[in-house]
């Protein structure tokens, strides 16, 4: 049998570590959690876990996650975020796959619970994640705030587990547009730095593109007012991504 570590990286989770490392008892045999220095009580609540607990300024998503994963003990590792947590059908996968370790990955379905409603549509789920690998045959990349795994050997082999990690994201909407608003900015800047433009028919089409999507699509619309809602929302991120690409550069240009 493997021994797995399980990494997370944190800031201000009070909220939600708790359930998350409840979650993986019973599979992990080893836990780091690396924190951007939080204020409340995330700390207490990681050491009454028994996991190791490790400061460290935070420089990126991936940047973080890729170091977080450099301080696990093992080499097999599942990576988690703090709102996330494993349904038991899901550790229950993860067991039977430590007891016979066949790949070098294993992918799951996330799915997400939004203001109380678990979201089946909007393009959100089954959200399918690599979570679940040898940290030998890869590492983070993407784009931050988007990061992803990536096994980098071309032989890599991976498998589908059953069971959700269940993502607890938006306990109102106000959570919502804060992420938003958060997010596009990293996002606008990365991908402005990138080489990425917004002229302004891109602006303006690319969010009514966005909501025609998710909405109809993606069968937002069984979602019900919930699933209206993350529509409306995600095609207002794509509208304001634009739209601070735009401002970065309308910057540059003033700058010569």
């Amino acid at each position: 049998m493997i021994r797995l570590s399980v990494v997370i990286i944190t800031y201000n989770e009070e909220r939600n570590i708790g359930r998350c490392l409840e979650s993986v008892r019973g599979i992990a045999d080893d836990i780091v959690v690396l924190d951007s220095f939080s204020t409340d009580k995330t700390e207490d609540i990681c050491k009454e876990h028994g996991a190791r607990f490790i400061r460290h300024k935070f420089e990126g998503h991936i940047e973080q996650k890729n170091r977080a994963v450099s301080l696990a003990s093992y080499p097999h590792v599942l990576s988690l975020d703090a709102d996330e947590a494993l349904d038991d059908t899901l550790r229950e996968s993860i067991s039977r796959v430590k007891e016979n370790w066949k790949h070098d990955g294993y992918t799951m379905n996330r799915l997400t619970n939004y203001c109380g409603k678990w979201i089946y549509h909007c393009g959100w789920y089954p959200d399918r994640k690599l979570r679940l690998w040898d940290s030998r045959k890869g590492r983070w990349g993407g784009e931050n705030p988007h990061d992803r795994y990536e096994l980098t050997e071309k032989d890599a082999t991976t498998a589908h587990l059953e069971g959700n990690i269940l993502h607890y994201s938006y306990y109102t909407l106000n959570d919502h547009h804060r992420q938003v608003e958060y997010f596009t900015t990293i996002l606008a800047r990365t991908q402005f730095n990138n080489g990425k433009r917004a002229p302004w028919p891109v602006m303006v089409i690319s969010p009514v593109i966005k909501f025609l999507r998710d909405y109809f699509i993606k069968l937002g619309i069984l979602d019900g007012r919930a699933g209206f809602t993350i529509s409306r929302i995600s095609a207002y991120a794509t509208y304001l991504k634009y739209r601070k690409i735009r401002q970065l550069q309308q910057s540059k240009n003033k700058l010569g």
